[in-house]
């Protein structure tokens, strides 16, 4: 488990950008299809990217490396979290008008902080670890029921735990149900969609890194963090 691998980092790198980015744009919830109704929190067009990497760390460098990652995203949206909330508590510079939009946008709520942490962590280690269950399952085989049936049941944990922590109470009951069931739906259409990448990805990774990991004997407890 102590090899080194030349693209490990920058998908490492890749999906924490990814995560952050997802995170700050998630406060606007925006309409798609207005004959449909379809409310999305803006996060959504970026965040199952994140998903997609997860998928792959998985099927090509195992849980265990997974599991790092993970930690590693959830410790930078905590840190930008917190340094969003100390750069909005401080006093702006008497020329600078934009404090209330700064604030706005960055000054994310506990409950949206909260809601996104909580929601990613969950959600992140249930895809992680249904993911590399089905691959000793199928065999290695039939990557495509691998990474949708991961996400079907990581992201329902994931869109609803943020939904609810985030914006119950605060949004309209149904503009919350609208955006939780149309977020559910579209990252998981997301994924499918994307499944020919996901196959080209793998493939390269495979053949590139000399590694197709499986989980037989690993520890999947999410606080477990030696790889």
């Amino acid at each position: 488990m102590n090899r080194s691998y030349r693209y490990l980092d920058l998908i490492t790198v890749s999906f924490v950008v990814v995560l952050l980015l997802s995170n700050i744009v998630a406060v606007k919830p925006v309409r798609i299809l207005d004959f449909l109704r379809l409310d999305l929190d803006s996060g959504t067009l970026l965040f199952p990217i994140s998903y997609i990497f997860g998928d792959v760390l998985v099927e090509v460098y195992g849980y265990a490396r997974s599991r790092r990652v993970i930690w590693m995203g959830f410790g930078f949206n905590l840190l930008a979290a917190l340094l969003f909330w100390v750069i909005v508590m401080l006093p702006p510079s008497p020329e600078w008008k934009m404090q209330d939009a700064f604030a706005m946008i960055l000054g994310q709520t506990p409950r949206v902080v909260a809601g996104s942490l909580i929601a990613f962590w969950c959600g992140e280690f249930v895809n992680s670890y249904v993911m590399a269950k089905m691959k000793i399952w199928t065999g290695g085989q039939f990557l495509w029921t691998r990474t949708i049936g991961s996400t079907i049941v990581g992201q329902a944990v994931d869109t609803v735990l943020f939904q609810t922590i985030a914006f119950a109470g605060v949004w309209d009951t149904g503009l919350l149900l609208r955006v939780t069931v149309w977020n559910y739906t579209a990252k998981v259409l997301y994924e499918a969609l994307a499944t020919p990448l996901t196959y080209a990805v793998v493939g390269f990774l495979k053949k590139a890194e000399q590694e197709d990991y499986y989980d037989y004997d690993t520890d999947f407890n999410p606080f477990a963090l030696k790889a």
